[in-house]
């Protein structure tokens, strides 16, 4: 059992994963980062790859990966970062990037870096679960990672069973059509999307991201799903605190309540 199939099965409900930039705000703020995320009781964490053109992001997180590039950061030198990680945490890391990224690093070789350090999945949002079938479960199947697709309001009932069925360890609700950034609520539109992808009973659990920033939005998603994600909210509050720890601290009592 993977460790983000067993957060599920013991913990179930309530599940906060929060992303992040790797190389953001500094070129080796990585290991601090998820060091103080997982000491404030934070559930998964995901750890974003920057890329020059992040088309599923809002302005904050492309702002952060903006700076996250021009800092240094590259996807070596996070892996040499955080090769000990499993050191000082035990929860489940998820790599959080873009096709291109994959491809410049080399698809099998990220598989196995991916593994060599312990990283427990990967989630590629402009990866075609078609493309990902054909071409890319075998790897990933392969080195016994968890592989997360996204489902957003506008996915068929049919092509959700698809993902569901190429999914492993969860499946990404996106809030929304469009793209991350912290709001203040959700409306009934996205809450009865919310609901009716709960009554399909996949055979995944789900988790919704995109907008969730304060306890509202962090229940609304809960209570027709396992969790939520959290991840521009996180940028601002790094942006907005003087620590890495406060930044966290911070998140936590928003989140939580």
């Amino acid at each position: 059992m993977t460790r983000i199939s067993r957060l599920f099965k013991e913990k179930g409900k309530d599940i906060l994963s929060v992303y992040f930039s790797s190389g953001y705000p500094t070129v080796d703020s990585a290991p601090r980062i998820i060091k103080a995320l997982s000491d404030a009781g934070v559930d998964m964490i995901e750890i974003g790859i920057p890329f020059s053109d992040p088309l599923a992001d809002g302005p904050v997180i492309q702002r952060s990966n903006s700076i996250a590039l021009k800092n240094g950061i590259s996807q070596k030198l996070l892996f040499e970062q955080i090769k000990d990680i499993r050191k000082v945490t035990d929860i489940p890391l998820v790599l959080m990037g873009y096709i291109n990224c994959a491809m410049q690093f080399g698809f099998e070789n990220l598989c196995k870096k991916a593994v060599e350090i312990g990283i427990d999945g990967i989630i590629l949002p402009d990866l075609p679960v078609d493309e990902y079938n054909a071409e890319y479960r075998p790897i990933v199947e392969k080195y016994g990672l968890d592989f997360i697709h996204l489902i957003t309001p506008e996915t068929s009932d049919e092509r959700i069973r698809k993902i569901d069925e190429a999914s492993s360890g969860f499946v990404y609700m996106v809030s929304s059509a469009g793209t991350t950034g912290a709001q203040n609520s959700f409306g009934q539109s996205k809450q009865d999307y919310f609901k009716r992808i709960k009554a399909m009973n996949l055979k995944n659990p789900t988790l919704v991201g995109f907008g969730v920033s304060n306890h509202e939005t962090f229940r609304a998603a809960a209570d027709n799903s396992c969790g939520a994600i959290v991840g521009s909210q996180f940028i601002k509050e790094l942006d907005a605190n003087p620590t890495i720890e406060d930044a966290v601290n911070s998140l936590i009592k928003k989140i939580k309540g």
